[in-house]
């Protein structure tokens, strides 16, 4: 039967994205594996694989068009002996409209919307008479399951192996492994009970729109005045997530100053023994920052946690993000389990990833989700400042630059390198006391690096 390519969902998080690029066209006999499409989210551009076997009878949507929505069909999949779905205009536009940014950019035709509509009731005419196989499992016992599936079961505890797909030929997909989570959730207390112990939140950022909005900034000014440059996908996705969250979460603010000259001392030497090339390194002051941060997160374990409406969740490991900052945007990669990681292997990772987010490389598991954040602008000179949490983290530490200050030391007045932190806190997982107890363990990480050891 003809099979529906569908627009997948390359993280939890992902909407819509921009269809970069095909890596195969019509006529081309595809196999479960291959590579069909490069992908291009908010955060990266990832290669998209073929999960079943045929020939690719028609892209619905070509290469370059931004917006298509997940779940979308994008291209049919013949098996042996079937026929492309007739369609009005073999050559019309897909649903999703094209990219306009650019001049140079083509215009694609839109069709009418009549030819879109019949070429769609089409193709669900086709699917309609077969009906779907009862399990999603190749000859060979592998499981059909798209990637967000996989990675929703793995993360619940559900074995993919016993679930029924509803997806093209029985593959699995998200709303089946939320399906049988539902099946097997505990009973629901009732709504008083629930009301009393979790107070009504602003879970869903739709509820806020209300909000009388600000006027477009174009009324104010000639239109030969300004040159207009379109959002793309990161910078929307950028605006949405951080004004939802320094809307929802109760951001309140610490600040302490460290002195950092044993810290500078220790980078030199240790950089200077340094070997060159293959196995080499180069530390940061950032890369001790990450360190003592992760240390920290496992003496003042009550700031390494996320908040959820039902409970507090207390993370076992600390895993950094460290923001890097893109010529298009900004992202955060993440260090797992930095605790357990010396200052080479954190600064060796922390320059693989962020080269590798330069060039929209990352996997959507490098860069979502991790326990805590660092945000570090010292290298442009700026003294102190405050950042957004980034959920489903509960802070995140601003990093200014070490410089060097006049200070008071044994009663007398001298100049010492002193580097100002910032932690925005999560009032609703951090208390006040709690966060002043996390920054001077950390101050103490950072002014004594040897104490990293103990």
């Amino acid at each position: 039967m003809p099979i529906q390519i569908l627009m997948p969902a390359l993280s939890p998080t992902m909407e819509e994205g921009k269809l970069a690029r095909w890596l195969v066209k019509e006529g081309d006999r595809v196999r479960s594996g291959d590579l069909l499409a490069e992908i291009e989210t908010d955060k990266a551009t990832m290669e998209f694989e073929a999960v079943d076997e045929g020939c690719l009878g028609k892209i619905l949507v070509p290469e370059g068009t931004e917006g298509v929505r997940v779940n979308q069909p994008i291209a049919i999949l013949l098996v042996e002996g079937e026929e492309t779905p007739a369609v009005s205009d073999p050559k019309s536009a897909p649903i999703a409209t094209a990219s306009k940014e650019g001049a140079s950019a083509p215009e694609t035709p839109q069709p009418p919307r009549s030819d879109i509509t019949a070429a769609m009731s089409s193709i669900r005419d086709a699917l309609a008479a077969h009906t779907m196989p009862p399990a999603a499992q190749a000859e060979d016992g592998r499981v059909f399951a798209t990637p967000l599936a996989r990675r929703l079961a793995a993360n619940a505890g559900v074995e993919v192996v016993r679930l029924i797909g509803s997806g093209p030929r029985g593959r699995i997909v998200k709303a089946d492994v939320e399906a049988a989570l539902e099946r097997k959730a505990p009973p629901q207390r009732n709504a008083e009970a629930a009301a009393k112990s979790e107070p009504p939140m602003l879970a869903q950022f739709s509820t806020i729109q209300g909000i009388e909005p600000l006027p477009d900034a174009r009324l104010f000014y000639k239109r030969d005045d300004y040159e207009e440059l379109p959002h793309d996908s990161m910078r929307k996705s950028i605006a949405r997530r951080l004004l939802s969250a320094k809307t929802l979460i109760p951001h309140y603010y610490l600040t302490i100053d460290c002195r950092i000259d044993d810290l500078l001392t220790a980078r030199a030497r240790l950089n200077a023994e340094a070997p060159r090339g293959d196995g080499g390194y180069r530390l940061s002051v950032n890369d001790f920052v990450v360190k003592a941060s992760a240390l920290a997160l496992l003496r003042v374990p009550e700031v390494n946690a996320s908040w959820t409406g039902g409970a507090m969740l207390r993370h076992r490991h600390s895993d950094i993000g460290v923001a890097v900052a893109l010529d298009f945007g900004l992202i955060t990669p993440i260090v797992f389990r930095a605790e357990e990681k010396g200052l080479m292997a954190i600064s060796n990772e922390v320059k693989s990833l962020a080269q590798r987010a330069r060039a929209k490389k990352l996997k959507p598991q490098e860069y979502e989700g991790g326990n805590f954040a660092i945000s570090n602008l010292g290298m442009f000179g700026i003294r102190d400042f405050t950042a957004i949490i980034n959920p489903p983290h509960a802070a995140i530490l601003a990093v200014g630059a070490g410089e060097e200050r006049v200070v008071v030391r044994d009663g007398k007045i001298c100049t010492a390198n002193v580097m100002t932190v910032t932690m925005s806190c999560d009032h609703r997982v951090i208390d006040g006391a709690t966060g002043a107890r996390f920054l001077a363990v950390l101050k103490r990480y950072i002014e004594d690096p040897a104490a990293m050891l103990l």
